[in-house]
Order: C-alpha cells, then structure tokens, then sequence
C-alpha cells in the first residue's frame, strides 16, 4: 500500500498534521515513536495552550489531540522507524515490522532538552526542575530558582524569570560566560539575578517529598560541595533535536535541525517535510509545533496535488 501521507513523531506537530490530513480525506498514517507524545508528556500543568481555561495536563493534553486524530481516521502505529529512503517517490520508511511507502512525509519527531544526567533531575521533572522557563515560569511566583548554564539561552531564561521569581541564581561551571557580550550585560544589570561562578549540581534534592526543595552543589575547583535552599531548578544547557535518523537524507543545519524553505514547512526534498521543534530553533512551543504541523498538512495536500497531475 503506498500511504498520501506519512507523520514521524507523534508531538503536537504530529498530531496537528494528522488532524489536517485526515480531514482532507488523505488518510495519514502515523508513527508514534519511542517517545509518544514528545516533550509533553513529562510536562504537569499546561496553562498557555489556547482553549483550555483551567489548563490541562500535558499527557492529557497529548491523548485529546491523538484522539482527534483517530476521530476522523487517521491510522496509528506505535512502531519506531528505523531507517528511511528519500532517494526516489514514492518514499520508503522502515520499521522492525514492516515497510511502508508514502508519496508525502512529514517529519515532526521534535526536539529534546539536554538534560543535567541526574537521578533526581529525572524523579523531580515536572515537580520543580523543568528545561523551558517560558512554560514554567509563571508557576515560580515569589519563588526562588536557580538557572545552570551559561550561553544566550539561560541568560534568556534567567533574564524572563525574573518576572516571576523574586530571585534567580545562574549556576556556572565556569568564571566566564560564552553568551553573548550584551546578553551579559542584562544579566548583570539585573538586580533580581546572581551568578555563583566555577559551580556544578551534584543532586537536586525533595525527591522525598516530591518536589524541590534545594540543590546540592559541587564546586568546580576545589571539589567542595555545599547545599542552598531553592524552589525551581531550569536546565539551560541547549536542546538536541531527533534528527540521527535524517542525517545524509535532508539538509541539517550546523546544530542537527531540518532546513526549511522560509515561511513554510518544506525540505530541499520535495514533498518531504518538517514540523515542530526538529526545526524550530527559537520558539520551542507546543502552540507553535501545532502550527507547523498544520502547514506541514496544508503544504503536503498541495504537493500531491502537483504529484498526481503529472
């Protein structure tokens, strides 16, 4: 059977496409992936996704868009693809079970957080420690955070938190910042941010309580640890998106994301395309991985569209 439309990755990205698809009687198929559902299914409460008033929970949020999707026919498969074939259309994507051909692809397999590597990171995930204070930060009101890293992105993040927090800490683990000279400056301009230099987290702790309560930190030079009471922990550290799989198939630019065609959602191979945070290197949202799965959908109907009639 040769599919219209085949989604890899089963985010809001995915599930989006798939809603648009199915409904434009494509029939899509969709491959869940290791990690069905992505990023949100470690995520609690999601309050800034528009039309739930009360929030919803980020699994939940996951299961009514996926939902959705099977209402109006779109196929499922919880199968992780293996290796697929972009060489000649219609395309091959290959899985433990089966291979499978689809004259368009969507891509939408997201993106992941590096995270600190700890036992207790991953237990308090959700409970206090989260990777996206643009999602969390408004659940750290009064509150004291710490913020590890030392690149644009977590000056971004303390910077945005200080609208929440009534103090943010950067931990380094070393004396100097590779941010950006004027992302410094706001930093150190801010009165609501300090930085404890040549540090590293050696454990988050309230995993008996479930939810944070203080971070163990180990100092970089001498090796001394020592522990200080916080409420939140946010990983800065930069993201890696899930794109091993399209390395040598579609363009990757200089840190793993898929090249798209501005102002759309299409590759350098035509009627394959990418959705969500596997190239979205700025916003990382699930309102806007919704987005671009929806033109991701809409750009793939057109393409069949110019497939057919030739």
């Amino acid at each position: 059977m040769i599919y219209d439309i085949v989604i890899i990755g089963s985010g809001p990205a995915g599930w989006t496409a798939a809603i648009y698809a199915a409904r434009a009687e494509l029939k899509p198929l969709v491959f869940e992936g290791s990690e069905p559902g992505g990023q949100l299914m470690t995520t609690t409460e999601v309050e800034n996704f528009p039309g739930f008033v009360n929030g919803i929970q980020g699994p939940e949020l996951m299961r009514v868009l996926r939902d959705q999707a099977k209402r109006f026919g779109t196929q499922i498969m919880s199968e992780v693809v293996e290796s697929v074939d972009f060489s000649s259309r219609p395309y091959t994507v290959t899985t433990k079970e089966q291979i499978v051909k689809a004259k368009t692809i969507v891509i939408s397999t997201g993106a992941k957080a590096r995270r600190l590597g700890l036992e207790s990171e991953q237990k308090l995930f959700g409970h206090g420690v989260s990777a996206c204070a643009t999602c969390d930060g408004f659940f750290f009101k009064g509150k004291n955070v710490i913020v590890v890293g030392g690149g644009d992105g977590a000056m971004e993040e303390a910077n945005f938190l200080t609208r929440f927090a009534e103090k943010v800490t950067i931990v380094h683990r070393r004396d100097v910042f590779k941010a950006s000279k004027i992302m410094q400056e706001r930093v150190m301009d801010n009165p609501k941010i300090d930085i404890i230099w040549n540090a590293e987290v050696d454990e988050i702790l309230g995993v008996a309580v479930g939810h944070v309560t203080g971070v163990r930190l180990k100092d970089t030079v001498n090796g001394e640890t020592y522990e200080i009471s916080i409420d939140g922990v946010f990983a800065a550290i930069g993201h890696e998106p899930n794109t091993s799989l399209f390395k040598g198939k579609v363009d990757l630019d200089e840190k793993g994301y898929i090249k798209t065609i501005p102002g759309t959602s299409r590759t350098n191979i035509e009627g394959v395309f990418a959705a969500g945070d596997v190239q979205d290197t700025r916003y990382r949202q699930a309102i806007t991985a919704a987005s671009s799965g929806c033109m991701a959908a809409l750009d793939a109907e057109k393409s069949l569209t110019a497939y057919v009639s030739l």
